[in-house]
């Protein structure tokens, strides 16, 4: 609990950093990179930041004082994750999204490295075995996942505030300027490119699965789970929706509660993928350009989670329990959410 306490806040003063406009990049650039060596300077504070999150840099002696207390297993994790980040931030600092191989790396800098992290501090815990903190490539696309998912549903949004993350190489098929997708005359070719979008988030979800299939502790299962299934339904409320284009399209709260109460076991989790991938499928337009790439990623999907017994096979807690389980869930989407919002402010700045 600590360790990932500590995580969170080393990150969130990083990423104020990043996202500070008043810093210059002469300033800025150099600092990035040498946030990780901070965390040992007892002193180091940072007070000129005009960002609202700016008291973790201000009090930034009394968050590196809890990291050295700290057992070294947990200190080596979050300063490797720490400095990884800062480098990252620091290339994209002025430079566009273009490829999707690019995009694949920018959401692995913001949210992948914390998927990689959070997987690492899990099995030096020893709540979970060694395998997950050591394949990294299930734990980034954890984080993938929910970064591309963002990205997705928060078009709209990040035009209105100048930002730009869908990659250019595929947004360019489909229009001349990505803003130019918001005007009604391209709303067709616009739902075209969201569709080739949330194809290609999908083809993360065998990775999910597999990877919480290794999850053996409830809380830990809980925290990693929650937010993933949030996103499968979120996918699958944008997937060739015109309304991404007009305005927020959200999942109702109900529904989110209810996702959160379920998504207890791996079977259920498996069995809600399945629901929502049907979704997506039934929804996939013959004319549409992905169709057999988005028919083939949910052939895939569905392989994986054909339900093999009752989609009911889920756990009773105590109200208390799912209260917990409720708090928890709601805190590791929103540290994703809103880490991934602050470091994307600050690039699409950068660019400008």
């Amino acid at each position: 609990r600590h360790a990932v306490c500590i995580f969170y806040l080393v990150l969130r003063a990083l990423d104020t950093i990043e996202d500070d406009m008043s810093i210059s990049l002469d300033v800025k650039v150099p600092m990035l990179h040498e946030f990780h060596s901070y965390l040992y300077q007892p002193e180091w504070k940072y007070m000129e930041s005009k960002e609202k999150d700016r008291q973790v840099l201000e009090d930034f002696p009394t968050i590196s004082m809890e990291f050295r207390n700290l057992s070294k297993v947990y200190q080596e994790v979050i300063s490797d994750i720490c400095h990884k980040m800062g480098v990252g931030m620091a290339e994209f600092l002025e430079k566009k999204v273009d490829s999707q191989h690019e995009w694949d790396k920018y959401c692995h800098y913001v949210a992948g490295l914390v998927g990689i992290g959070l997987s690492r501090l899990f099995s030096a815990s020893e709540l979970e075995d060694p395998i997950v903190g050591q394949d990294t490539e299930l734990a980034n696309s954890m984080g993938l996942f929910l970064q591309k998912t963002n990205i997705i549903r928060d078009y709209l949004e990040d035009q209105l505030e100048g930002r730009e993350f869908w990659p250019r190489e595929v947004w360019s098929r489909y229009a001349k300027k990505l803003s130019d997708l918001a005007k009604p005359e391209n709303i067709d070719m616009a739902v075209q490119c969201l569709n080739e979008l949330i194809t290609n988030a999908l083809h993360h979800v065998p990775d999910v699965l597999t990877y919480l299939s290794r999850l053996k502790n409830q809380s830990v299962f809980n925290f990693c789970a929650i937010p993933q299934v949030m996103a499968i339904a979120t996918l699958a409320a944008c997937y060739n929706n015109k309304q991404v284009f007009r305005g927020v399209v959200k999942i109702r709260k109900g529904q989110a509660v209810t996702l959160m109460m379920d998504a207890t076991n791996i079977q259920a989790v498996k069995a809600i993928m399945y629901q929502y991938v049907e979704e997506i499928y039934q929804k996939i337009p013959s004319t549409d350009p992905s169709s057999n790439k988005t028919q083939q990623v949910i052939a895939s999907i569905r392989a994986m989670s054909l339900p093999g017994g009752p989609m009911a096979s889920r756990h009773h807690y105590s109200p208390i329990y799912l209260s917990c389980a409720m708090l928890l869930a709601a805190l590791s989407w929103q540290y994703l959410s809103t880490i991934t919002k602050a470091t994307e402010e600050y690039v699409q700045a950068g660019e400008n």
